[in-house]
């Protein structure tokens, strides 16, 4: 066995090893950058946590490290432990990593070039200690090139990938794309920025079309998880660092999240029924 072979082998084993007591691991993922992939992770992670899950949240999105400032973390600094890295915590039940808590300054930009990029990731998988964790949630990178797929690859038993997109047909020609490039299974597609309620007159408005993306999952054979309607608030909860699903709990929005994790949890219930019975 070539020298390369065998580290691929023995990184791979410190990732397994690492990642043992976490039950679930699920990527989140786009086709292209711009249609809320990490605003969706975030809330989608927190909310979990916030129905008593033990949940993980993984910001491997390296050129754009959002989740710290969405959650209001991005002054907060992992530790070491004798154990490994140890996450910040962000209550309930929620543990983040990010290499946005590792930046000197917020905002410079993070130049580097892919071997770099990949040994960070590396890192994160190896030696964060994540320690039992329901589920893990991995923000990748947009995109369908071959960093977000090489770190697809890299997680060992992945659940599966949900596809965030936005209604457009651009939006949608690049979840095609992606749909075809992954080789792990697809929990489903969700509809950002999907429909406007306006507060005036209560009409609904379609300002990124709505619909394409059920259509798409019609078409491509996937399940759809739902869709999130534009609401100004979530930009605002964003910048300032407090969660739209832990601040307001009875809008549409958060409804919305609630009704996609209903239908996570289902999927890997019944795959873990079928691993029992195989």
């Amino acid at each position: 066995m070539a020298n390369s072979d065998i580290k691929k082998t023995n990184e791979k084993v410190k990732i397994v090893n690492n990642l043992e007591y976490v039950k679930h691991k699920i990527v989140v993922m786009s086709g292209k950058g711009g249609v809320g992939k990490s605003t969706v992770a975030a809330n989608l992670a927190l909310a979990l946590s916030m129905n008593g899950a033990e949940v993980g949240l993984l910001d491997v999105d390296i050129h754009g490290p959002t989740i710290p400032k969405m959650l209001g973390i991005e002054n907060e600094r992992p530790y070491p432990t004798d154990s490994g890295i140890s996450p910040v915590i962000v209550p309930p039940h929620l543990r983040v990593m990010s290499i946005g808590f590792f930046l000197s300054d917020k905002d410079s930009p993070v130049i580097w070039r892919g071997p770099l990029k990949m040994g960070a990731i590396k890192q994160f998988l190896e030696d964060v200690y994540w320690g039992n964790l329901d589920y893990l949630i991995i923000d990748l990178p947009p995109g369908t090139g071959d960093e977000p797929l090489s770190i697809a690859q890299l997680i060992p038993k992945t659940d599966g990938a949900l596809i965030v997109t936005t209604p457009q047909d651009v939006a949608l020609l690049s979840v095609r794309k992606s749909t075809r490039a992954l080789n792990m299974p697809i929990i489903g597609l969700i509809e950002n920025m999907s429909g406007f309620v306006c507060p005036h007159c209560s009409k609904n408005i379609d300002i990124f079309k709505s619909g394409g993306g059920f259509k798409a999952c019609l078409d491509m054979r996937i399940p759809f998880l739902g869709k999130i309607p534009i609401n100004p608030t979530i930009t605002e909860t964003g910048d300032n660092g407090k969660p739209f699903v832990l601040e307001y709990r009875e809008t549409q929005v958060t409804k919305a999240f609630e009704e996609i994790i209903r239908k996570i949890v289902e999927f890997v219930g019944k795959k873990n029924e079928n691993k029992e019975r195989s």
